[in-house]
């Protein structure tokens, strides 16, 4: 039977110094992904990977053996042993990994509750998985059934209103730093969707200047016309940081892209006048050592998340509501997926009853030599009857959860229980026929 497996570690499990060791570009995680369906034990796969996130979800046939493969898998990723990754790793299997994706998806389990950036991050993860070919049917009903959640939730609640998300949670922390944001200088380093939240969050404020560094000049121009600000090279960077007041970097460059030497160099130009930097990549974009420099002050994507949790105040009731439709998605898959191995499972339990009365049968093959062929047929008959009888209510009970939410645990443990995954006999499987003591077990000779 296969069964779910998603393990990984979030802001909840790990500081950002681990995350950014596990973060994973596209070229890493199908990588990963590649690596992991090699494997037999593994037969789909999907990561993703945000500033707050990697996980990693799998359809196994071995959960035990698959979660060491992928904590290798990842260790090897970060360039740490297992054990020191082991401590911050959370995974869930079967349908409370459904659970998990339900509730990411939808902004249950962000920084800041309800976001909206991360159903874009989960469907492009799941496009990349696709793309790669290392999805199946359960892998693909489970993200669709994710990204199904996170629409409603969006639609039917207002956890999301107002816009709150890391990057306006970031212009925030900017304002409480150095107060009035109207007239300053800021430069945003990167052009992707967190960049272009940025720059939204900024003009709220007032803020009209925007410079835009990015390795594409293209996307930095358009969003640069987009806001009214103008665009520079990353080669024009250490100049922008010498007039700059705020800094807020979000690009995925695997290297940082302001190191402690260089912005010595930039304080010293600037006469040492306030800079704030805000660092939100992982990993991260500029290095945490420039927090020592004089007249810098550095922020990051988890110290952006004290602000977020001042503003989670009025959105528990939404939560609920949302948590509300999670759970009907989530029952819809459940169904699904339990559907999916009730009819595998009857025939399974009817092969295993089969195995059981042909050797019971062959074991006691030499107690039946003084029998004619007519009885031995009988006897098999009867044995084989006895058999479907005991299996006959268990199965149509097997068919009718197939429409129940906990079809999925109902059908696993009845696997469990028969050992139908096991590939061999159960334990204790063989079986002697005795002869009937006569006599003695007559009512009237019984001994008191």
């Amino acid at each position: 039977m296969s069964e779910l497996l998603a393990l990984g570690v979030s802001h909840k499990t790990a500081p950002i110094e681990l995350r950014e060791r596990l973060a994973l570009t596209e070229r890493r995680a199908v990588g990963v992904l590649g690596e992991l369906r090699t494997h037999e034990q593994v037969s789909e796969a999907a990561a993703i990977s945000t500033c707050n996130r990697t996980e990693l979800y799998l359809v196994v046939s071995d959960p035990v053996e698959a979660e060491s493969l992928a904590l290798g898998a990842l260790s090897r990723q970060a360039g740490i042993r297992p054990t020191e990754l082991i401590e911050s790793l959370y995974s869930h299997r079967g349908i409370e990994a459904g659970r998990h994706l339900f509730r990411v998806a939808a902004g249950l389990d962000s920084m800041i509750v309800g976001e909206a950036e991360i159903q874009g991050q989960v469907k492009r993860a799941y496009e990349l998985a696709l793309v790669e070919g290392v999805t199946g049917a359960i892998l693909n009903r489970l993200f669709r059934g994710a990204l199904a959640a996170g629409k409603r939730v969006r639609d039917e609640t207002r956890i999301g209103e107002g816009g709150i998300s890391v990057p306006s949670a970031a212009v925030e922390l900017a304002t409480r730093t150095l107060g009035e944001l109207t007239g300053r200088h800021v430069l945003l380093i990167g052009a992707g969707e967190t960049a272009e939240l940025t720059a939204r969050a900024l003009t709220v404020r007032g803020v009209e200047t925007v410079f835009v560094a990015n390795r594409r000049h293209d996307r930095a121009l358009g969003l640069a016309e987009r806001f009214g600000g103008s665009a520079v090279r990353l080669e024009d960077l250490p100049a922008q940081l010498e007039v700059a007041d705020i800094v807020i970097s979000s690009t995925n460059s695997p290297h940082h892209l302001v190191e402690r030497e260089e912005l010595e160099l930039v304080a010293g130009a600037r006469g040492h006048r306030p800079l704030l930097l805000i660092d939100l990549a992982v990993p991260r974009d500029i290095d945490p050592s420039c927090r020592d420099v004089d007249g810098v002050v550095v922020r990051d994507v988890d110290d952006v998340q004290t602000i977020a949790e001042r503003n989670a105040g009025g959105r528990e009731v939404e939560a609920r509501g949302a948590e509300l439709i999670v759970a009907a998605e989530l029952a819809r898959f459940e169904r699904w997926l339990g559907s999916l191995e009730v009819l595998p499972t009857v025939a399974s339990l009817r092969v295993r009853a089969d195995e059981v009365v042909t050797r019971v049968l062959a074991e006691n093959a030499g107690r039946f030599d003084g029998l004619g062929e007519g009885d031995r047929r009988r006897i098999e008959a009867m044995a084989r009857a006895i058999a479907s009888r005991l299996l006959h209510e268990p199965t149509l009970r097997l068919k009718r959860a197939a429409e129940d939410a906990d079809a999925y645990q109902q059908v696993a443990a009845l696997r469990e229980l028969f050992g139908l995954d096991a590939g061999t006999e159960p334990e204790g499987a063989g079986a002697e026929v005795r002869p009937l003591r006569r006599g003695a077990d007559r009512a009237g000779d019984r001994k008191p």
